[in-house]
């Protein structure tokens, strides 16, 4: 089932994709919350009554005539009120490469445990535009993701049983400013700046029984769900990185393990899974330079387009757009 979130009279509603349509909640049933934050509260009743309303659909027992094509409203992102957003590590190959381009060595306790960050979660965005400072387009990049949102509240949650948690994947682009995020980071703290502008989500949440066809198998030594899910990331038509969510080291499961360790985890919290490989321009411009010493690099540029398609979770589109104020933080640094 593909759960979207779109903007009626102001306020953000939840319906479902069927076909090109889509059919709000309340024509799916009466009982069933309107909007995805109540949604996810009440995870285990709204789930079976809207996956009932779908089948319902597909029978011809609620007629076409209730839904409405899906580019015809303004779409949010999936969970547009996350109480929360981590970002995981959880690709060895995207660290392993840009540890590589930065001639230090692999660092060994990425197989040891799973880390995150939290990124601003007011900052969490859908298909659309990605406002962007001038500091921003200092070495602009997109990050390319598969996210997903816990349903169910936990804590100390092991990760033998941490899939039933997970209420669905979707695709996400960890936006970053990478001078912002490098200067930062000497000071041994953050992502801060260099992240907390835009996150981006969608278009749709796609719950797991629409998954089951792509389910892998976890990488040996590791506990969870994995799917077999092509990623490629396009900037304005042209494809720039192409990896697969199997190739994923750190399962979802570990990550929330991790994730939940003395600490509660509540629906409505988005986990992104870390960059794929080849998922960033950091990277490829690393690996292209290493190769070729007259390598030209690539970053984002106003009116950009970037498109992130997996498979099974649809294409994610957002334009480059500079906002119009010139005000610099890299102006006021202090002199030294």
């Amino acid at each position: 089932m593909k759960l979207i979130s779109y903007l009626s009279e102001g306020h953000d509603r939840v319906a479902i994709l069927v076909d090109g349509l889509l059919y709000d909640a309340e024509v799916l049933h009466p009982d069933l919350p309107t909007n995805m934050n109540m949604f996810l509260v009440y995870w285990e009743d709204a789930y079976s009554m809207a996956l009932a309303g779908e089948m319902m659909i597909k029978e011809g027992k609620i007629p076409k005539s209730k839904g409405f094509p899906y580019d015809s409203v303004t779409l949010l992102a999936p969970v547009p009120f996350p109480h929360s957003c981590r970002d995981g590590y959880a690709f060895r190959q995207h660290v392993e490469a840009a540890r590589r381009n930065r001639k230090v060595p692999m660092i060994p306790e990425f197989d040891q445990y799973p880390i995150f960050y939290f990124t601003n979660h007011h900052s969490i965005q859908g298909p659309g535009d990605i406002q962007c400072m001038p500091d921003h387009f200092e070495k602009l990049d997109f990050e390319l993701e598969v996210a997903i949102v816990i349903s169910k509240p936990g804590r100390n949650i092991r990760a033998e049983d941490a899939d039933e948690y997970i209420g669905g994947l979707m695709n996400m682009n960890d936006m970053s400013a990478r001078r912002l995020q490098m200067e930062e980071m000497l000071l041994n703290l953050g992502p801060a700046k260099g992240k907390d502008f835009s996150t981006v989500i969608g278009p749709w949440l796609v719950t797991l029984d629409e998954l089951q066809q792509y389910e892998v198998p976890a990488k040996a030594g590791h506990t969870g769900k994995n799917f077999n899910l092509r990623m490629q990331c396009r900037v304005n038509g042209k494809q720039v990185s192409d990896g697969n969510m199997k190739d994923m080291d750190w399962t979802f499961a570990e990550i929330i393990e991790r994730a939940s360790y003395g600490v509660d985890l509540n629906p409505g919290d988005v986990i992104g899974s870390g960059t794929v490989g080849t998922g960033c321009f950091l990277e490829l411009n690393g690996t292209g330079k290493l190769n070729d010493p007259n390598y030209v690099e690539q970053w984002l540029q106003p009116g950009d387009v970037v498109e992130m398609e997996v498979d099974g979770l649809g294409i994610l589109s957002n334009t480059i757009v500079q906002e119009d104020d010139d005000f610099s933080l890299f102006a006021r640094k202090k002199s030294v």
